[in-house]
């Protein structure tokens, strides 16, 4: 289960560039046509879809927010947008939900005492992050994270305080800009009708907690994008003035980009889940979301397949037992994607076209996730390895990855070779490559048989064969394969297995945990993007 000190759904204006070019499909799409928009004036005898605080979904209100908002208008900007959430998502709210402002020195304050500290879960963290090549070792996972994820918060809700919080520099003369309200009155509406914090806090893995977060996120996304949809062509909406802060130095785009996959893709898989079934398929979703980020990017039921894994270190190497499950992680097809995305942008790896990432076909879908070395996964598990000599500490790891096919298997083998050639590798011994230097510099094994294709990472070649033994009791990783990554023998099927990984999600459950800051990060499709 995902550790938490408070769980909390955030907007982020993200000020950081993935590619230089707009989000796609951010232009007016067509109304959605769920009900007819039909005037109305005089208060209902009782509480209705479409009303709340005295306000039709479809009337006009008086605010202006050139000069800030005052309390009595923060009360009708919100009751109004209450009744419009409600009329979009055909829901009803079950009570009122307050909106407090808090400037960003408190904002900062809380969540610097709200922090806390684990040794053993940040080693833990470093390494997850480590092999997914988005992360260095003269690098703190949390550092980045917070970076990544706290720039630039305009609101967040707190399922467990029940209210909306919205960051600002001026507090004493805030705004609210439409969506980031109406994104977290979404949230609202899910806490009251299907207990949010709960449902978020329950996922095991960085991939299991992306899945979860594209039906928590993309159901809010999605809301959103109808509610911006009908702003001055239905509906009067209160306008934002523009935003005058400053430029800020952009965060890891790796992890921004993985932290994105749920807002992206989300909406996507809800329109998919309506289409099959209307807002009952997507409450059914809530309460039991897809298993990994596999299901959301291909719009597909089918499961992990199972993965069986023996600890086999010796000299002092070992897992951390109190981490995840048996010390392990699943990152999932989104977070692999990343890797591959990150290494061609920031190092020219030949895996895939950095512009591909904008290359989407879907009006709803900001960002594609979807890749040759990527598609095919099948499941994997990242165990975190750490060796203590004389006080002071080694880490490796080992990722074990299961594709759909063998050709899958090889063109992830493939892709990733070329993220080490992109360091400068240099081969010693058969799969075995050593990066010399710079942030990634350690040792590699890659070992492939069938559909199975096994990392091992370690600090020299020689603890290599520490971290992970080769041909134990006939037992291997992977088939040989030449230098260049062509098959010599693929004759093995991959282990069977009757248990899944469950972890706790690094970057997610325990970002909060530690961070007490935010389940995930969100962009909106209009209005907002990465620039």
């Amino acid at each position: 289960m995902r550790k938490r000190v408070s769980v909390i759904l955030a907007v982020l204006i993200v000020l950081a560039s993935v590619v230089p070019a707009a989000v796609a499909g951010a232009g007016a799409a067509a109304v959605d046509g769920d009900r007819d928009v039909v005037p109305q004036r005089a208060d209902p005898d009782e509480d209705v879809i479409g009303w709340e605080g005295g306000y039709w979904h479809d009337e006009e209100i008086d605010v202006d927010q050139t000069d800030g908002l005052s309390d009595e208008e923060i009360d009708t900007y919100v009751a109004r947008a209450m009744a419009r959430v409600e009329y979009v998502r055909q829901q009803e709210f079950d009570s009122e939900v307050p909106v407090e402002v808090l400037s960003r020195e408190e904002f900062r304050s809380q969540r610097g005492q709200n922090a806390t500290s684990n040794a053993s879960f940040d080693a833990w963290n470093d390494q997850v992050w480590e092999a997914l090549f988005i992360i260095g070792e003269k690098q703190e996972a949390n550092e980045e994270l917070q970076s990544a994820t706290g720039q630039s918060t305009a609101g967040f809700y707190a399922p467990g305080d029940d209210r909306i919080r919205i960051i600002t520099d001026s507090p004493d003369s805030p705004t609210i800009d439409n969506a980031t309200l109406v994104h977290e009155l979404v949230h609202a509406l899910q806490d009251q009708n299907g207990d949010l914090g709960e449902q978020i806090s329950n996922t095991e893995t960085q991939d299991a907690g992306l899945a979860t977060d594209a039906v928590v996120e993309g159901e809010a996304n999605y809301v959103e994008r109808r509610y911006t949809e009908r702003c001055g062509a239905e509906w009067e909406c209160v306008e934002t003035p523009g935003d005058s802060s400053g430029t800020q130095a952009p965060p890891n785009l790796g992890i921004l980009l993985t932290l994105l996959q749920p807002y992206s893709d989300g909406p996507v898989y809800i329109d998919w889940l309506r289409e099959r079934g209307g807002w009952e398929a997507v409450e059914t979703a809530f309460q039991d979301p897809p298993e990994s980020t596999e299901q959301v990017i291909h719009l597909t039921d089918d499961e992990p397949v199972p993965i069986e894994y023996e600890d086999r270190a010796r000299n002092g190497w070992e897992t951390f037992p109190n981490q995840g499950e048996n010390g392990s992680d699943t990152v999932g097809e989104a977070s692999t994607f990343v890797m591959f995305w990150y290494q061609a942008r920031t190092a020219r790896a030949d895996t895939i076209s950095v512009q591909s990432v904008a290359r989407t076909t879907d009006p709803l879908d900001m960002y594609n996730y979807d890749a040759r070395p990527s598609a095919g996964w099948g499941n994997d598990r990242v165990f975190p390895y750490q060796r203590t000599s004389d006080g002071e500490s080694q880490y490796g790891y080992v990722w074990v990855t299961e594709w759909d096919t063998e050709q899958d298997a090889a063109q992830f083998h493939t892709a990733y070779r070329a993220i080490l050639d992109a360091h400068d590798a240099e081969q010693q011994g058969e799969n075995t490559y050593v990066i010399p230097s710079g942030e990634f510099a350690d040792a590699f094994r890659i070992d492939r048989q069938g559909t199975r294709v096994t990392i091992v990472n370690a600090p020299t070649a020689d603890a290599l064969g520490d971290v992970r033994p080769t041909g134990a009791a006939g037992s291997t990783d992977g088939d040989r394969s030449t230098a260049d990554g062509s098959d010599e023998g693929t004759t093995a099927a991959a282990d069977g297995g009757t248990g899944s990984t469950g972890l706790e999600a690094p970057g997610f459950g325990p970002l909060t945990a530690v961070l007490a800051l935010i389940a995930a990060v969100s962009l909106a499709a209009v209005g907002r993007r990465l620039d």
